[in-house]
């Protein structure tokens, strides 16, 4: 428990040491929803109505920021092999690593959407809505780059690939995340729930077979 929690911690520490990383992704995020007034006209009702569609897009694209780097650091600097031999298994470095990611980059993200929404014309009870699904989303998002993260570790550097091979595994969460943000009922809510928790218990099995082959 000890190495994962200070596993956890290096990646935190990594991702806001690499030339403010963590705060790369807040910032496309905000310049995706600073730039669609220009892009489709300053209406209020026509920004209300698509402002859940942005926010979610912004954020998945946001999330892919450092996720090339989750692994691949860690193999060039021998720094992978050492977390092997410690006799930490494989599924919980991945888990690890995913949760520093997770912190690092969707906690800024949670506390800019409020901000984001309001530019985009939601109203209080429209924002918390949204807030609330992406809280509940980020963990899905995060877990699937992971495990496209790992399947990357071998090109050395993959990181368009990383966002070309995991964009079609995270539409299903951009549409209960969108049908959640605008939703009258709990049951989109609750289908993103689903998603997360199966991400979170599938993609630290996935990454860790990856990552075990690219070790081989």
């Amino acid at each position: 428990m000890t190495l994962f929690l200070a596993l956890v911690r290096q990646t935190i520490r990594a991702a806001f040491g690499q030339g403010g990383g963590a705060f790369t992704g807040l910032l496309f995020y905000f310049s995706v929803v600073a730039t669609l007034p220009f892009a489709i006209g300053p209406d209020p009702a026509t920004l209300s109505r698509i402002a859940p569609a942005m926010l979610w897009l912004g954020a998945l694209l946001a999330t892919l920021f450092g996720l090339d780097r989750l692994f691949q650091d860690d193999r060039d600097d021998g720094g992978l092999d050492l977390l092997v031999l410690s006799g930490l298994p494989l599924s919980l470095v991945v888990l690890a690593k995913s949760l520093g990611h997770l912190v690092a980059t969707g906690v800024p993200l949670l506390l800019g959407a409020p901000l984001f929404g309001l530019m985009l014309g939601l109203d209080a009870g429209a924002i918390g809505w949204n807030v609330a699904a992406l809280a509940l989303g980020l963990p899905a998002l995060t877990f699937i780059g992971a495990i496209g993260a790992a399947l990357m570790v071998p090109l050395r550097r993959g990181g368009l690939l990383v966002a070309v091979l995991i964009l079609p595994f995270t539409v299903p969460v951009l549409i209960f995340g969108v049908a959640a943000a605008g939703a009258e009922t709990s049951q989109p809510m609750l289908l993103l729930s689903a998603l997360s928790l199966a991400a979170t218990v599938l993609g630290p099995a996935a990454g860790a077979a990856a990552l075990a082959a690219a070790l081989d």
